[in-house]
């Protein structure tokens, strides 16, 4: 499974505020587009963040993803209920309306979640949180379970990492990737297996070696006692 590749530390909450602070677009007259409009405003960013990408021009491509993200913001209604005395009311979508929307998340998010995972110094917390988004809206988006698992895997969560990346495998059984990291996933779970029942194996001697010294204690003191 291809990954993006990302350059610089900047967060991508930041890049993304100032990416929109310097895009035109996001002037108070945006709210007064049609929805189409809007749009279509962001699937060509997520269009230019694509080629961004092609180009290994990695901070360009995350602005774009950001402003894509941003622009739908004022769209989408699961956002806007807990905000809606402050703002304008969000327009009703039709149903095509809101699968351009969703599509349009989805993909940004998918390759934002890409593009962190090749940093030098990865958020794997940012990268399950993007990957979990896109599964929220599409349950079996196989590039959105492997990212979820590669993250929890690196939190440290194999259990849970093994549940995403099986059902990833499922879905694309001969990505060697997915397979790769599933593997990873199951050899943490064995080597969490075996310290468990080292430790209870060692649990176990220490109780058998106390009870073993209190015996020969009580039949000391008999002894001493006849």
């Amino acid at each position: 499974m291809q990954e993006m590749e990302a350059g610089g530390e900047e967060s991508l909450d930041e890049q993304g505020a100032a990416a929109a602070a310097a895009e035109p677009s996001f002037s108070g007259q945006t709210s007064t587009k049609p929805v189409w409009a809007l749009l279509e405003e962001a699937a060509q960013m997520k269009t230019e963040g694509n080629a961004f990408y092609r180009e290994k021009n990695i901070r360009s491509a995350i602005g774009r993803y950001h402003r894509a993200l941003l622009v739908l913001r004022g769209l989408d209604s699961d956002v806007m209920t807990s905000v809606k005395r402050f703002r304008p009311e969000t327009p009703a979508l039709t149903p095509q309306q809101e699968s351009m929307l969703r599509n349009t998340q989805v993909d940004c998010y998918n390759n934002l979640a890409a593009c962190l995972l090749q940093k030098q110094n990865v958020d794997y917390a940012r990268v399950r949180e993007y990957s979990l988004r896109v599964l929220q809206w599409r349950p079996g988006d196989v590039k959105a379970l492997y990212r979820a698992g590669v993250a929890t895997l690196e939190m440290g969560d194999a259990q849970t990492a093994k549940q995403y990346l099986t059902q990833a495998c499922s879905e694309q059984p001969n990505d060697a990737s997915v397979r790769k990291h599933l593997q990873r996933a199951e050899e943490k779970l064995n080597q969490e297996l075996q310290k468990e029942r080292a430790m209870y194996r060692g649990m176990f001697s220490s109780s058998l070696k106390s009870s073993s010294g209190e015996e020969s204690n009580q039949t000391s003191t008999a002894g001493e006692r006849v």
